[in-house]
């Protein structure tokens, strides 16, 4: 039977990035020990309140429809958030409710570029960017993050890539899989290169409450006033709040393109679950430790990473600024990152995402996660140490 194209632009570019993670859980399914280290799932509760406010919801009958834009009080919420944050009026208008900000990327990809656009996006980046955009038929041109600059994109490296066909760059910072945390700088100097060529910037901010003590300061295109007219934003409170199956996320942007966006994300979603918007609402107005307890358990867990595994031979650890992965460099022991993540699954049972899940500029890397209680990691970094030594005494 026919298909529609769609399905042939996005094959392999779904769940066969995780693998080694299927694999893990399979082996953790028949009863064997398995540290699992690949996705990025936070080991924090979520915070009992939203607990409570999503349980009080329920009981309120907070369980019919919503509406295609969302509920008054979260869209109340969100305006107030960022009206804060950017200094300037943000109204109710600039935002569309939606479950997660893996549907708020795809709704914002498919109501800006098609077939024939290209869209400049970082390599390496998360796993599912260039499946998003190969759905709307438009192409992913990567700009590769250099290490020298702390793996933060270059605006001059942007500027190079631009085609007649560019229509889009695509941000994320805090950066997954890297931590690394754009400037203010970086961003105004990518968006001089958006506004030179006419382009939008779809900006992925899910990361943007886990900068580590001491980082550069959070910044965003969507904060600039002279960029706000061409910056759309995806968020939620996954990361943030704790709550990844929540799903609860949004869609912000210039008050004109979002009105014109609500019917693509009513044909979508038309709505998401009001119990959820409720529960949001309050963690958007109120404030939690939970965020702040992440960001400390991360950079104590990235830098106990740093001292395990920075002095091993054939290794080269990656600092992240933010977030929850540390990037681990093998290619040093005469392999790429796929054929150590499967080795180090097979013989110490440890599980880590190969970096060419992420780009061909993460071959040579794995993704530690670090959302497993401390021993847990210290005990994977001492399998990891162990497997490297073996690789590297016998390549000598």
């Amino acid at each position: 039977m026919r298909t529609a194209p769609i399905l042939d632009r996005v094959a392999g570019l779904g769940s066969d990035k995780w693998r080694v993670h299927f694999r893990a859980r399979q082996m953790l399914a028949r009863g064997e020990p398995v540290i699992l280290l690949t996705i990025g799932e936070p080991d924090q509760p979520t915070p009992t309140p939203l607990i409570e406010a999503t349980h009080q919801a329920l009981l309120a009958g907070r369980t019919g429809y919503s509406n295609g834009r969302g509920e008054a009080r979260v869209l109340q919420a969100l305006s107030a958030m960022y009206s804060a944050r950017t200094g300037r009026a943000v109204g109710t208008d600039q935002f569309i409710w939606v479950p997660g900000t893996q549907s708020a990327l795809y709704l914002l990809l498919t109501g800006l570029v098609t077939t024939g656009d290209e869209v400049l996006v970082a390599d390496p980046c998360y796993a599912t960017y260039h499946g998003l955009v190969r759905a709307t038929g438009a192409v992913t041109v990567p700009v590769a993050l250099r290490q020298a600059r702390g793996f933060r994109l270059d605006a001059a490296d942007v500027a190079r890539s631009v085609t007649p066909a560019t229509r889009m760059i695509f941000l994320n910072s805090p950066h997954n899989p890297t931590g690394a945390v754009l400037s203010r700088d970086d961003v105004r100097a990518i968006g001089a290169v958006a506004r030179e060529h006419d382009l939008w910037i779809l900006s992925d901010e899910v990361y943007a409450s886990l900068i580590f003590d001491g980082g550069p300061p959070f910044a965003s295109p969507f904060d600039e006033a002279d960029l706000a007219d061409r910056v759309v934003v995806a968020s939620s409170l996954s990361k943030s709040h704790a709550a990844p199956g929540f799903r609860a996320g949004w869609c912000a942007g210039p008050a004109a393109f979002i009105s014109r966006l609500l019917p693509l994300a009513e044909s979508m979603l038309f709505g998401a679950q009001p119990f959820i918007a409720d529960m949001a609402a309050q963690a958007l107005q109120s404030e939690f430790t939970a965020a702040a307890q992440m960001r400390t358990a991360y950079a104590r867990r990235a830098a106990h990473v740093a001292e395990s595994l920075g002095g091993v031979p054939g290794l080269q650890v990656h600092a992240p600024q933010a977030g929850m992965f540390v990037m681990l460099s093998v290619d040093g022991l005469g392999l790429d990152g796929e054929a150590f993540a499967d080795r180090l699954l097979t013989e110490e049972g440890v599980a880590v995402m190969p970096g060419i899940a992420f780009g061909n500029a993460a071959a040579g890397m794995l993704r530690m996660s670090l959302t497993v209680p401390d021993a847990a990691l210290a005990e994977g970094c001492v399998r990891i140490a162990a497997l490297a030594r073996r690789l590297g005494a016998a390549r000598n």
